[in-house]
């Protein structure tokens, strides 16, 4: 008798605390949606629009801006590099040039050339001339950006590949949202998005290989994450203010990270031809006579005195 006495004791305290508010609070909660008009998708269309749009586009040449910074929270400090304008060619399915020109007087900077496979790259102002893998790290990183990162990492992100749909690849869709701003307030706003996750057929299993982030407002691909085997993001790509090239729509701006070797390069398209023929020799670049050659497969390089070589930034 005396436990249901406590019972109902306890029911109708409780009952009166809820009816006079005491054990709970109701805070308003204010989320800003983005107005903007949104389209509908099913991942099959994603994944046709990602495709159909790889095919069209076998080569391309264009006039960039480039912006660069190196460093971050491993190196304690950020370098900005001054604005540079150059040339990028790209030929399927793995061929890449990449020509810096010096500010003012538009002498080389730099010049880059990749097959996929190995790749050179020569620094007339520091008379150097690198050589390596075009996918695998460097063995021992320089002061020198442009060494360090890899060329078919810039080439697999200015490039959104198709997805391998079959034995290789399996797409799935997520819907999630971003922060944009809204187009008529012109802040901050929460807007929904498409992902697509592609997992690939690794050499031991399956893994998360790529997001690729379309948005809703256009039903294109304006951010791309790449991981590798070990589930750590290996390049982050950001796409803006598309544009349609004989049916082919590109970004104007791409910007490409790198968390793991800290650093960032940004190319803002000011000219730009697609599926225009391209020549071998577009894609050759020899040794220029007494350059200093430096491999950066290999842990320690030297000069022509024995004395191991140091790289350094053009600036």
């Amino acid at each position: 008798m005396v436990v249901k006495s406590l019972t109902k004791l306890l029911l109708v305290f409780l009952s009166l605390a809820l009816m006079t508010g005491c054990l709970f609070r109701t805070r308003s909660v204010t989320t800003k949606m983005s107005t903007a008009p949104l389209k509908q998708a099913s991942l099959e269309d994603l994944v046709n629009t990602l495709n159909n749009n790889a095919s069209k586009l076998q080569s391309l040449s264009a006039n960039v801006d480039f912006s660069v910074s190196t460093g971050g929270e491993k190196k304690g400090k950020v370098t900005d590099y001054r604005t540079f304008s150059g040339y990028v060619l790209v030929r399927k399915p793995d061929m890449l040039r990449m020509i810096g020109l010096v500010p003012v007087v538009r002498n080389r900077m730099f010049d880059m050339v990749s097959n996929g496979t190995r790749f050179q790259l020569s620094i007339p102002p520091k008379n150097k001339f690198y050589v390596g893998s075009s996918q695998k790290p460097p063995a021992k990183r320089t002061d020198e950006p442009l060494a360090n990162l890899r060329p078919q990492d810039i080439f697999d992100a200015l490039l959104i590949r198709p997805v391998e749909e079959g034995s290789n690849e399996i797409a799935v869709m997520e819907q999630s949202t971003e922060m944009v701003k809204d187009p008529k307030t012109h802040k901050d706003a929460i807007q929904p998005d498409y992902v697509i996750q592609v997992i690939r057929k690794g050499e031991h299993n399956y893994y998360l290989s790529r997001k690729i982030v379309f948005s809703r407002t256009d039903l294109l691909p304006h951010e791309q994450w790449i991981y590798n085997e070990q589930a750590q993001l290996v390049t982050y790509a950001h796409y803006d203010n598309f544009a349609e090239h004989d049916g082919i729509n590109l970004p104007n701006v791409v910007e490409i990270q790198r968390p793991v070797e800290e650093y960032a390069i940004t190319l803002e398209v000011t000219k730009l031809l697609t599926n225009v023929a391209l020549r071998d020799d577009q894609f050759a670049l020899p040794q220029p006579p007494g350059s200093q050659l430096i491999n950066v497969d290999q842990k320690q390089n030297t000069n022509a005195s024995g004395q191991s070589s140091a790289a350094f930034s053009p600036r």
